[in-house]
């Protein structure tokens, strides 16, 4: 089975009321823990690939890592491009291998928004690739992304036709109260997702696939477990799990992680080497943060998505 593009992922998700998983990877362990997961728990996957994963990991290693997940699983994978910041990274992920592409045109002005999703989707229809736009800003610092609390800004309802109509993306992104990176709120700040922005764009677009950017829920023991071992995330609040997977009911159909895994994966690696100081072989420090990315994404698959048994 050749990768895949989220269409049919989409439908079935929308259809079904769960969402599907957009799970960012960098390097080896995390594709293999994420696979492991999905092909355990029979569950379609998106790997996902920023700018600053390009940078470090090189296109072409991940994409042939990826390519190998899918011939290992069999499963439905797509290689999507998280937050494309021009039509050129678009345009090279697009005739570099990748399914599907984000074009990140949210802190343009709208019009300027319109047209440079409108030029990437001409492009990517053209190859046979779907492309997700956004609409609002979420705050918060994960990789290229860094939107202050003062510059995000709430999804406008009323743009959400107008914008999806005139440039043809297969899907949208937007904003509602989540946000990226580990620090997503001030201490005693209580989280909290705005459904009726959620259900008003629902409203505006019947059976269009929404996505949910900045959704890790900054897992307590993953903290817990990085602190005690010399870390210091003390104040990390994440976003509540219910309030995703009541979101993955309605119309999210695709929801990003990120931080977890990032968290998951460097508890298990602090831990490691703190109770074995004179190890120093990769590999025995990597597998128990394999098996810890395999186990986050096990419970997001379950727990928060639903989307086990639907590959």
């Amino acid at each position: 089975m050749p990768l895949v593009t989220t269409k049919k992922m989409f439908e079935d998700a929308y259809k079904g009321k769960y969402a599907v998983g957009a799970f960012n990877v960098n390097n080896m362990e995390i594709i293999q823990g994420i696979v492991q997961a999905g092909q355990k728990l029979n569950a379609p996957l998106i790997l996902q690939v920023s700018k600053g994963a390009r940078a470090y990991a090189n296109h072409t290693y991940l994409v042939k890592l990826v390519e190998a997940a899918v011939i290992e699983t069999g499963l439905p994978i797509a290689l999507h491009l998280d937050h494309g910041p021009d039509f050129e990274t678009c345009k090279s992920c697009i005739d570099g291998g990748f399914t599907s592409v984000m074009i990140d045109g949210s802190h343009l002005p709208y019009e300027e928004n319109v047209a440079l999703t409108k030029k990437v989707v001409e492009y990517a229809h053209d190859k046979g690739v779907v492309v997700e736009g956004e609409l609002g800003q979420l705050a918060g610092i994960e990789d290229d992304v860094n939107v202050s609390a003062e510059d995000a800004s709430y999804t406008k309802p009323e743009q959400v036709y107008d914008f999806a109509t005139r440039t043809g993306v297969d899907s949208l992104a937007i904003a509602i109260g989540t946000s990226h990176g580990a620090y997503k709120f001030k201490p005693g700040q209580k989280p909290q997702l705005r459904f009726d922005i959620l259900e008003e764009v629902e409203k505006k677009l019947p059976d269009f696939p929404i996505v949910l950017h900045g959704a890790s829920s900054v897992i307590p023991e993953c903290v817990k477990q990085i602190n005690q071992y010399g870390g210091k995330l003390d104040d990390a609040i994440g976003i509540p799990e219910d309030m995703l997977r009541k979101a993955a009911t309605m119309a999210v159909c695709k929801i990003n992680i990120d931080s977890d895994l990032r968290l998951a994966m460097t508890a298990a690696i602090r831990k490691y080497l703190a109770e074995n100081p004179s190890h120093f072989d990769p590999r025995q420090y990597l597998k128990p943060a394999r098996d810890a990315i395999q186990a986050m994404v096990e419970h997001k698959i379950v727990d928060v998505l639903g989307c086990d048994g639907k590959a």
